[in-house]
């Protein structure tokens, strides 16, 4: 396929180029990992320059770019050590202009341009990873009202996204029945408990309760029984965002590493001359060539209507373990001064362990795109 970029991806990469030469963002972003804070500031700057109306419809003064150019942006930013997993809710406005009602909608677009989180979905519980007919959480119409009540748990941006979309089962109904509901993160009867976690710092991962939470009929989201259908297709795009994100971040420490490579010495010479380095940087090149190709094929097929669950689930599959690879090899090169945490490569060592398990573990993945190759030949 054509890799020129068309003069409009030229200009997106360029203000990311620009924004990342205007400071050194790096001791920014180690301090909100550190302290498990999110980068609001940052991600404030980018929509500033319009990143998060990228895939949004002209009518809604959106560029109606398509994931292509999203990718050329993610991939930029991520060579450039930005954390783009905290930016996942920018490609989520058009779950809302297809689900959402006029007043959700307008809710969640009013948060357009301020770097605040927005909303994320609720949907994995302590009981029910996976296996997501073993939801427990659940709603009750009584009085005129919906009470919402259970516990979900490893929900991300929970402790900052004004909003959730929780997956609930209809308790009155003898068989099963999962709606989704819009729900304002102010109400009473919800409790958030933010959980420790390795990597993905920037953004929290919390254990969120719903004890009686009162409903109107307005906060369904979607229509009623209709909530796995919506998920599997904001799952797609989750992984294949996912899978940018992983790439990115390969591509930095690589990067990084070729520039230790050729600049430390050891028995007289550059380390980048040994055979044994160099055969590590041939490899991760293969890693981050197949990575590119894989998600600039699947970003086409998305924008020309041809994605499936398969093709999101091999570009998570394949690139969150192969970027892994690449960052540990990346890891040894530089040695003790990447494990000391010195680097920024040691961050993304365990941002990409967890991108393993996020999203879908590689085992789901694998039985994704399974499934997905074989149904084209049955």
């Amino acid at each position: 396929m054509n890799y020129r970029l068309t003069h409009e991806q030229e200009l997106f990469v360029q203000g990311v180029r620009n924004l990342m030469e205007r400071e050194n963002w790096e001791p920014y972003f180690a301090e909100c990992d550190d302290s498990n804070t999110y980068p609001e500031r940052f991600v404030k700057e980018l929509a500033n320059m319009g990143l998060d109306s990228l895939l949004l419809p002209e009518e809604h003064d959106g560029f109606d770019a398509g994931l292509l150019t999203l990718t050329v942006i993610w991939e930029e930013l991520g060579r450039l050590g930005a954390p783009t997993y905290v930016l996942y809710q920018m490609a989520g406005f058009s779950t809302f202009l297809r689900e959402g009602s006029e007043e959700q909608i307008n809710k969640i677009l009013a948060l357009r341009g301020t770097g605040k989180q927005m909303w994320n979905s609720a949907i994995t519980e302590p009981g029910a990873g996976s296996d997501v007919r073993s939801l427990q959480t659940s709603y009750l119409r009584k009085n005129g009202k919906i009470y919402l009540n259970g516990t979900k748990c490893y929900i991300t941006s929970a402790a900052g996204a004004a909003y959730l979309v929780v997956m609930a089962k209809d308790a009155s109904s003898m068989t099963p029945v999962f709606s989704e509901f819009f729900v304002d993160m102010n109400k009473p009867g919800i409790t958030v408990t933010p959980l420790p976690k390795l990597g993905l710092k920037m953004d929290s991962c919390c254990e969120v309760e719903f004890d009686q939470v009162e409903l109107e009929e307005s906060d369904l989201f979607g229509t009623e029984g209709n909530g796995f259908e919506r998920v599997k297709e904001e799952f797609d795009l989750e992984r294949f965002l996912i899978a940018c994100t992983n790439y990115g971040s390969a591509y930095c420490a690589f990067e990084d590493a070729a520039r230790y490579a050729n600049h430390r010495v050891q028995f007289g010479q550059p380390i980048a001359r040994t055979q044994l380095i160099q055969d590590k940087f041939a490899q991760m090149a293969i890693n981050l060539n197949n990575m590119k190709n894989m998600l600039y094929q699947t970003a086409w097929k998305a924008d020309n209507g041809m994605m499936t669950s398969g093709d999101a689930a091999m570009c998570k599959l394949y690139c969150a373990k192969a970027a892994f690879e690449v960052v540990d090899e990346a890891m040894q090169v530089f040695g003790g001064s990447a494990i000391t945490g010195e680097h920024r490569i040691s961050r993304f060592w365990r941002d990409l362990r967890v991108d393993r398990v996020s999203g879908g573990s590689e085992e789901m993945q694998r039985l994704t795109l399974g499934r997905a190759v074989l149904k084209e030949y049955a």
